[in-house]
């Protein structure tokens, strides 16, 4: 081989090393790859008001199956339709979510490169052409009027050792960014639900009603139970008149405090009609059925009963709610919350919670109305100038006042309540159920 060929040769490995050397090496970042480094995501968003939609759908690996989470303001009051538009909770929550989100910056460059992304956890939830189930995030999308989009990106895996940040990236851009974040971006039904059922304190609670009893589904006969009366004498709480475990009635007032909803229900519409007022008093057999499948029946005189019994909770302001406990609810995620698939779900392994039937009457005689006075000359009469009998009198009709100013907010507080429990069926945790669905013997003193 002459020395010409030879060279030929070197010159061509020495060209080939070069190339794959340039092929292999890390991938150097341009300074393009910085220039928008500090700069808000969503640079036109500014003002967390305009947002009137919200979805975030995530990702189950289990499953294989992304799931939509959708918060919207409809018909002038904000809802979600998966849950057959249950009101949401949901203006002060969205606007800081909304202010949350535009704070968001493109902090610190990552990557560009598609491989980098399920290690990031920023594939797209909603991805079909992607195989692969790992490593999928978070996908968030704010809109405003018309549908216009105010943001919409894919939250991805905390960055480690960097407390608040996560990685990010803009669904129709290749670049993933860690992202500083102060967003709560829950999908959980509760977390943008009004979750206080009742919006009753314990401290308004002047009088608790149990009623015991069961329904032979089959005869449709009724098996009557105990009756327990709880109620309230200079400040203490009595049962039919006798002494109480203080701490256990306690414990059954802040269960009645607390009650929270994990579920909801629609009612049919001609049921919802009837209990609002609204409609014919006549309810169609799909009424009936819908009722059934509750755990919920009529009686041949008319009367909502239910298979668990019901209870009864007087407030001072003459406000009263009736509970009545239903069938068993199974399932969990939607399945539970809306009713997702119900009918697939299995009736055992998955938590056991209840169906609650909830209606508001008004009954101003929970507290006895004060005298009024009969003598009124204190009226117009300087403080100074009035006599102990003038004080007793305006002691008197102040004490009559306030009675009837307690009445009239108790009637449009039942008025207002009755309107808002109408149309749902809801579903308390097991747990409640149990608290809630006390004996006798829990509630006498305990013998020393």
């Amino acid at each position: 081989m002459n020395d010409s060929r030879k060279t030929l040769i070197y010159v061509g490995i020495a060209a080939a090393l070069a190339l794959l050397a340039l092929v292999t090496a890390p991938r150097r970042i341009t300074p393009e790859a910085f220039s928008d480094q500090g700069t808000p995501f969503f640079q036109e968003f500014k003002d967390p008001n305009a947002a009137t939609k919200l979805e975030v759908i995530s990702f189950d690996e289990a499953t294989g199956t992304a799931s939509p989470f959708k918060v919207t303001f409809k018909d002038n009051r904000w809802t979600i339709p998966s849950h057959n538009d249950y009101p949401a909770d949901a203006k002060d929550r969205l606007a800081r979510t909304a202010a949350g989100v535009i704070d968001i910056k493109r902090d610190d460059f990552r990557s560009d490169n598609v491989t980098d992304y399920p290690k990031f956890g920023v594939v797209d939830p909603t991805d079909q052409t992607s195989s692969g189930l790992a490593g999928r995030g978070t996908r968030v999308t704010l809109k405003g009027s018309g549908d216009q989009v105010l943001a919409d990106f894919i939250v991805g895996h905390q960055v480690e050792g960097s407390d608040g940040y996560r990685f990010v990236r803009v669904p129709s851009e290749k670049r993933v960014y860690a992202a500083k974040m102060n967003v709560d971006l829950s999908a959980r039904f509760e977390d943008w639900v009004e979750k206080d059922l009742l919006k009753v304190t314990r401290s308004q609670i002047a009088k608790v009603v149990l009623r015991y009893y069961s329904i032979d589904e089959r005869t449709g006969r009724v098996n009557q139970g105990e009756n327990i009366v709880l109620s309230q004498k200079d400040g203490k709480w009595l049962m039919g008149g006798q002494a109480v475990d203080s701490a256990n009635v306690q414990k059954l007032l802040g269960a009645i405090d607390d009650l929270k909803l994990v579920g909801v229900r629609p009612k049919p519409k001609g049921l919802a009609a009837v209990l609002a007022g609204s409609g014919q008093n006549t309810l169609q057999q799909q009424d009936l059925f819908s009722l059934q499948s509750k755990g919920f029946f009529i009686s041949p005189q008319g009367q909502l009963l239910s298979n668990e019994g019901e209870m009864q909770v007087y407030t001072s302001y003459g406000v009263v709610y009736t509970l009545r406990f239903g069938e068993v609810a199974y399932g969990t995620g939607e399945a539970l919350t809306a009713g997702t698939g119900e009918d697939q779900v299995a009736k055992s392994g998955t938590a056991a919670n209840r169906y609650i039937f909830v209606t508001v009457g008004f009954d101003p005689s929970v507290t006895s109305e004060p005298q009024v006075p009969k003598d009124k000359s204190w009226q117009g009469k300087a403080d100074s100038l009035l006599t102990e009998f003038d004080r007793e009198n305006k002691r008197l009709q102040d004490e009559h006042d306030r009675w009837q100013r307690n009445a009239q907010t108790g009637r449009s507080q039942s008025e207002e309540l009755n309107r808002r429990f109408a149309d749902w069926y809801y579903v308390i945790s097991s747990a409640s159920f149990d608290q809630l669905h006390v004996k006798r013997a829990d509630l006498a003193p305990k013998k020393s």
